[in-house]
């Protein structure tokens, strides 16, 4: 197919926070319990977890959720809970998220879905299911489909995620698409089981390779082979379009007699968990802001590309989609939004990486910072550096400062080996970055006592260490500015 030009792509980017998007399907709580294993437990010859933190979000129909508005879309979702801590968490998870308008309904007596993974020195140890896998509640199906009938008329399109735990079943999918179709809305479908027939006329239907040969009872073991199983399935339940995600080998999208092939986009994979829902979520918010379905494929793809890059149930945001059209090579990868940043210090935490933290203006680079970067980098492994930006070095240092833009300050910090990200801040103070990283140790130079540094009382609160790097006389920027002036 012909390669659709980065400026409609980056357009077609800018337009994905006009889109409105309706999911109905299954939602679940993710939680994950951190820790290390120094010792096997007495009582049986398994490792003793030290839990040192834990974390939950939305996962299942929710992860499409928490995609949709990291892309800056407005999501209304409707779903069931149970009458359980489980339920009441991921409902406050939910409606926390900025653009969502929540319809979680609560069905008495029934558990909410919850995976518990254990996580150890950044090994996956262990995942603990609670579930109930059955239809929800005739009556409770009757309000859902009521609640998603009068939504659907306010959104641009209808997401049906189905992860088979009963709230999709029996005839809820059919009742829903044909609500969405009636209200003139698109349908897309991420599906579960064999039974598509539940789907029937969905405008967008999404399986991977395994589920479409679930589907159709035929062999994927080739291109012919999944395009003779992507028309069969298209043709006996009425779908617009099919798109196959393929994993290594990227995807596939079937539109009418029109075959686009999309090769994988990722250079590394860590976590393949989530990408579907990325997928899904991508595809329907370019289609939700009037993108055509080869552009919407072909965003959704890359956001595949970057997802699986990450570990953990991850989301893509705008301006990651952005940059992948133009990606940085070399130091320049290391300077990241806030966003960024966070998530990359929790994929180097995963791996049991010890996080340092220093911050400054580095309006002149000098000996003096390349020694203080130095010591801070021989403290951790790896070190994120945060970096006033332009308007906070005003308010600090004066109208003549700074001497060098955000942009070349940052840039000649991502240069060195000794930083390992580089995220700007516009406060003051690093206070609300440090709350947001949660560095292991923080660094700041010895004119400082420990109890001068600011967020140093936050980082020794959890555990982690404040240290003083060792200053060289007569290196600091005001020197280096006097000494330029003669």
């Amino acid at each position: 197919m012909p390669e659709i030009p980065v400026a409609e792509l980056a357009e077609a980017i800018r337009g994905l926070k006009r889109a409105s998007v309706l999911v109905v399907g299954d939602a679940m709580l993710d939680r994950y319990v951190y820790g290390s294993v120094r010792r096997i437990s007495p009582e049986a010859p398994v490792p003793v977890l030290a839990v040192e933190r834990e974390v939950a979000m939305p996962g299942g129909a929710g992860n499409v959720v928490r995609n949709l508005t990291a892309l800056g879309a407005a999501v209304a979702f409707v779903s069931v809970v149970g009458d359980d801590q489980s339920g009441s968490d991921l409902t406050g998870l939910i409606g926390g998220q900025p653009g969502v308008e929540p319809w979680l309904l609560v069905q008495g007596g029934r558990h909410t879905t919850t995976k518990t993974r254990f996580i150890a020195n950044g090994q996956h140890m262990l995942r603990a299911d609670q579930e109930v896998v059955q239809g929800i509640h005739p009556r409770l199906a009757d309000r859902l489909v009521k609640i998603a009938g009068d939504a659907v008329a306010v959104t641009t399109i209808l997401v049906l995620s189905d992860y088979g735990k009963g709230v999709l079943d029996g005839e809820t999918a059919r009742r829903l698409i044909d609500a969405a179709h009636a209200a003139g809305r698109k349908v897309v479908v991420d599906p579960k089981g064999r039974d598509y027939a539940r789907y029937a006329g969905a405008d967008l239907i999404t399986p991977n390779r395994a589920e479409l040969s679930e589907a159709t009872g035929m062999p994927v073991d080739g291109e012919d082979a999944i395009l003779a199983a992507m028309r069969a399935l298209r043709d006996a339940h009425g779908f617009r379009a099919v798109l196959v995600t393929r994993s290594e080998d990227g995807m596939t999208l079937l539109e009418g007699e029109s075959v686009h092939h999309f090769p994988a986009e990722a250079e590394e994979v860590h976590d393949v968990s989530g990408a579907g829902d990325t997928v899904v979520s991508t595809l329907s918010a370019a289609m939700a802001a009037g993108q055509s379905l080869p552009v919407a494929a072909r965003l959704a793809n890359i956001a595949a590309g970057i997802v699986v890059g990450k570990v953990g149930t991850a989301v893509v945001r705008e301006e990651e989609l952005a940059e992948a059209l133009t990606p940085e090579r070399g130091a320049l990868r290391k300077v990241m939004s806030r966003a960024a940043a966070a998530e990359q210090v929790e994929r180097w935490r995963r791996r049991g990486w010890r996080i340092g933290f220093t911050n400054g203006c580095f309006d002149l680079l000098h000996p003096g910072h390349v020694h203080l970067l130095e010591q801070a980098r021989s403290w951790c492994d790896r070190l994120v550096v945060g970096l006033n930006s332009d308007a906070s070095v005003k308010r600090l240092k004066g109208p003549t400062r700074p001497i060098q833009s955000e942009a070349a300050r940052a840039a000649v910090l991502a240069s060195l080996a000794t930083a390992d990200c580089v995220t700007l801040f516009d406060e003051d103070t690093p206070v609300e970055l440090i709350r947001l990283l949660k560095p292991d140790v923080l660094v700041k130079g010895a004119d400082y006592t420990v109890e001068q540094v600011v967020g140093g009382d936050i980082v020794q609160d959890y555990g982690g260490e404040v240290r003083l790097a060792q200053l060289l006389p007569g290196n600091s920027t005001t020197a280096t500015v006097a000494r330029i002036k003669g």
